[in-house]
């Protein structure tokens, strides 16, 4: 029907319902660069790019920008090349010439084919919410709308019905230490990323690939696939499209799962997808992990863990090995390392590599160490009970958690608990580049009286240029920085000049890891009197320590 065919006394009314009274609806012909508008006026006359017209002008909000520009790119991808879509569409903030305040609006572009399957023109429409749907829109988005994860297994097994013949992949990704932007820009800019990033999501997914936010800074999409250079291809546009946001500096990390068995519950999927991206963290190289074999029987592994781990904490499965630090020139044990061992009351020992990694991604490394730090504690306790002269014994203090856990009330709460002398109780920790505000926690502890550590220290993270401003007491030379640099006459004089100007600045220096003679030899010569390691000792029961502690 013609709008010349609708009767004269019917047309206002049947145009309003058109354009719902407030929106603005705009025929944007390609290849003629045309604009033909309609309902509410957004942009005047003569106008020929009208996505242009838009971004310039002051009718988009600061923070739809970004947003926009997305919609605006898949626009315009569709009318050069085609993007196999029908439509795109988004939701900004629209201020509308003659309005004084910006209103979200939903934007929509309908693609026009033409019997070459080329794009000629393009309907973009313009269309306020009301108050009642902006406060619906508010509810949906952060409660239950159809991205939300609980109903996200309901479309992944659409996406299953609509395609029999292909390959599912589930995909997830995560911004690399987002921590860090909240630490260094503001809560508030890290709330716009992850706004961004989910808005710009819905543009580039459309209806046809399910997606969703599952928990803070972590996404993820399901799709369809027939080779694999598809869903990489994928991803690719996906970084180019949401990285940059407001010049902020951040990296992505992917973790793919390709459904071997339709049968698997979704979440499951989901699962191998996270774990694919999280053995991708720390690579400098990649940041696409796919999940395979390997990883499926580390996941059993994961699993199997978690499942005992606290039942282990109640049954005391859980003990406390202590390592001898010895002073090269006499020979004798001048302190210990408290390591955590687990003894399954089924499985036998379970190595420290297999279940510490576990227990710093769920969070339960807290309470094994606070288990440990108790056993210290009371192992000098009941040395200076029986008038055995104690050694300090340091303790480990994991990353994850200083900054939301008081470590320093819990620390002398137990000193003063077992009434055992603070210099006796040494703490241990990394000091590395996503440690914001360790220098903060290492302050109040040397405040109230404790022994610093720094664990690890050359391993990568930690550089001589930490010694200007470092509050530590000692530091550990790491294992790998000591094999490494042993190998040759310039390797051997960085350690040697490391040592000597650590000691210069009143830093204490321990080797851990000294595994020969010929380091044991080359670190006294160097001034370093303190070591640890297999040349000496593993770590051991706390009786067999003893034994070795009294000469026995």
């Amino acid at each position: 029907m013609r709008t010349a065919d609708i009767p004269e006394k019917y047309r206002d009314m049947f145009m309003n319902i058109l354009d719902g009274g407030s929106a603005a609806h705009i025929l944007w012909v390609c290849g003629e660069e045309k604009t033909v508008s309609l309902g509410k006026p957004l942009l005047p006359d003569g106008v020929t790019e009208p996505l242009d017209y838009i971004r310039e002008n002051d009718i988009l909000s600061e923070t739809s920008k970004d947003t926009f520009n997305v919609f605006a790119a898949h626009v315009e991808e569709g009318i050069l090349s085609g993007i196999g879509r029908e439509y795109v569409s988004t939701d900004v903030e629209i201020k509308f010439p003659g309005e004084d305040t910006y209103t979200l609006s939903h934007c929509f572009a309908l693609f026009r084919f033409d019997e070459n399957k080329r794009v000629d023109a393009v309907f973009i429409s313009v269309r306020p919410f009301n108050n009642l749907q902006s406060f619906h829109k508010k509810v949906i988005t952060d409660f239950t709308s159809d991205k939300a994860p609980m109903i996200l297994g309901k479309r992944c097994r659409d996406v299953y019905d609509e395609h029999p013949d292909e390959e599912i992949a589930y995909i997830q990704f995560d911004i690399e230490r987002f921590k860090l932007i909240n630490e260094k820009y503001g809560v508030e800019i890290g709330d716009e990323l992850l706004k961004f990033i989910n808005d710009s999501l819905g543009v580039i997914c459309g209806d046809k690939i399910p997606f969703c936010r599952l928990t803070a800074d972590v996404f993820m999409m399901v799709m369809a696939f027939r080779e694999k250079e598809e869903v990489t291809n994928f991803i690719r546009r996906v970084e180019s499209m949401i990285i940059g946001y407001k010049g902020l500096d951040y990296h992505l990390v992917f973790g793919v799962a390709v459904v071997e068995d339709r049968s698997l519950h979704t979440r499951r999927c989901g699962d191998n997808a996270s774990l694919a991206r999280q053995e991708m963290h720390g690579n400098a190289l990649e940041n696409i992990g796919w999940y395979n074999g390997k990883l499926k029987n580390e996941l059993k592994k994961m699993q199997s863990i978690e499942e005992d781990m606290n039942k282990a904490l109640l049954k005391n499965e859980f003990l406390m090995y202590l390592q001898p630090k010895f002073s090269i020139s006499s020979n004798r044990i001048i302190g210990a390392e408290a390591l955590a061992r687990w003894n399954h009351t089924k499985k036998g020992m379970i190595s420290p590599a297999d279940f510490i990694p576990v227990f710093e991604k769920n969070g339960f490394i807290l309470k094994l160490d606070r288990l440990m730090w108790e056993k210290a504690c009371m192992q000098i306790r009941d040395w200076l009970d029986r008038g055995i002269e104690a050694v300090p014994i340091s303790v480990n203090i994991s990353r994850e958690y200083v900054k939301s856990f008081d470590v320093v009330s819990f620390m002398l709460d137990l000193v003063k608990k077992y009434d055992i002398p603070i210099e006796l109780l040494e703490l241990e920790i990394t000091e590395s580049m996503d440690a914001l505000g360790i220098d903060e926690v290492v302050a109040k502890m040397k405040k109230a009286g404790f022994t610093m550590l720094m664990d690890d220290f050359g391993s990568g993270y930690s550089s001589l240029n930490m010694l200007k401003t470092t509050q530590f007491d000692v530091l550990k030379i790491d294992r790998l920085f000591l094999n490494e640099f042993m190998g040759s006459d310039r390797g051997r004089k960085i350690i040697s000049h490391t040592i000597s100007m650590s000691q210069d600045i009143g830093i204490g220096i321990i080797a851990e890891g000294v595994e020969t003679r010929e380091q044991a030899c080359f670190l006294e010569k160097c001034g370093c009197d303190m070591a640890q390691g297999f040349y000496y000792s593993k770590p051991i029961p706390v009786d067999e320590f003893e034994r070795r502690l009294l000469g026995e």
